[in-house]
């Protein structure tokens, strides 16, 4: 299979900017389609600041900035994908909608390109059923801030075939990732294992176990975490660690995925982290984010 030189992100959000800038600075051509113009622009201003704050730490050569930033074009619909030698999607976590994108993105793509999904945790297989190439379909599932974080999950789906396999895995890598192969379970390795860890750390916060502070203190000094489970929690939502909370006992049909009824309260309440200000902690208006390096970080 040809290398991928032509990559269409589905998307503008945090995670497609990031894909689109790493890419960009790989060296790929990127077409960025965002229905909304003023999400588009947003998207665009985010890998303006990427592309510079890696000259500004001398990871980028200055005199590639423009060069990088003039592969990425926008587009409106998802017609003007067509031309593309790989897709990637990065639409809000949402089946249905991107059962919808992968419908049409069959349509309107050739019959050989690969149609990847940064989902963290909808079924691959499921979005594959939407389309006429399920052998072609397959999970991209990159880390928030896509720029510094090195994992990729590559999700095979059940009729995902080698080639495309080694195709993904070989954008990964073009791209400066490392690529990890996963199965398409619910929640994949990364929310499997990360998302009952931030559930439970409710838990003991809700059943009085320590404070907030006591308790992320105790994981980041004992566990060696780059940040506490909670404070991770209020970064990623407290709305997406429920939603996908509910995808794992689901998926699973195992008690043991329960969503804390203390996070399902505080979503309810709108409390769902940094976004709102306010979450297992208080923010203050635009306080920056906490730089976290490591496995901590992640967004679903």
């Amino acid at each position: 299979m040809a290398a991928a030189d032509k990559l269409a992100i589905i998307g503008s959000g945090t995670m497609g900017a990031g894909i689109a800038q790493v890419a960009a600075v790989s060296g790929i051509e990127v077409l960025i389609v965002e229905v909304d113009r003023k999400a588009a622009e947003t998207g665009r201003q985010r890998i303006t600041s990427g592309v510079q704050r890696g000259v500004d730490k001398g990871k980028i050569p200055a005199g590639e900035r423009d060069r990088i930033l003039a592969r990425v074009r926008f587009a409106s619909t998802l017609k003007e994908a067509a031309d593309a030698d790989f897709v990637v999607e990065a639409a809000p976590e949402t089946e249905d909608l991107k059962q919808k994108i992968f419908a049409e993105l069959d349509r309107e793509c050739r019959k050989d390109v690969i149609l990847a999904s940064n989902t963290s945790s909808i079924s691959i297989t499921r979005i594959a059923a939407a389309t006429g190439r399920a052998d072609r379909i397959i999970g991209m599932h990159f880390f928030n801030p896509v720029p510094a974080m090195q994992l990729v999950e590559i999700i095979r789906a059940q009729a995902t075939s080698d080639e495309t396999f080694a195709a993904t895995r070989d954008l990964a890598v073009r791209m400066g990732k490392t690529a990890v192969e996963v199965h398409d379970f619910p929640g994949f390795v990364s929310n499997r294992v990360l998302m009952p860890m931030i559930n439970e750390a409710t838990f003991a916060l809700m059943e009085g176990v320590a404070s907030a502070e006591a308790i992320d203190q105790v994981m980041v000094l004992g566990m060696n975490h780059p940040m506490g489970p909670l404070a991770l929690a209020d970064l990623i939502g407290l709305d997406v660690c429920l939603h996908t909370m509910e995808v794992l006992q689901r998926g699973h049909g195992d008690p043991k995925y329960r969503p804390c009824p203390l996070m399902r309260r505080m979503v309810d309440a709108g409390h769902l982290g940094r976004k709102t200000g306010h979450g297992f902690f208080t923010y203050p208006a635009r306080a920056p984010q906490p730089s976290a390096s490591g496995a901590g970080r992640h967004r679903s």
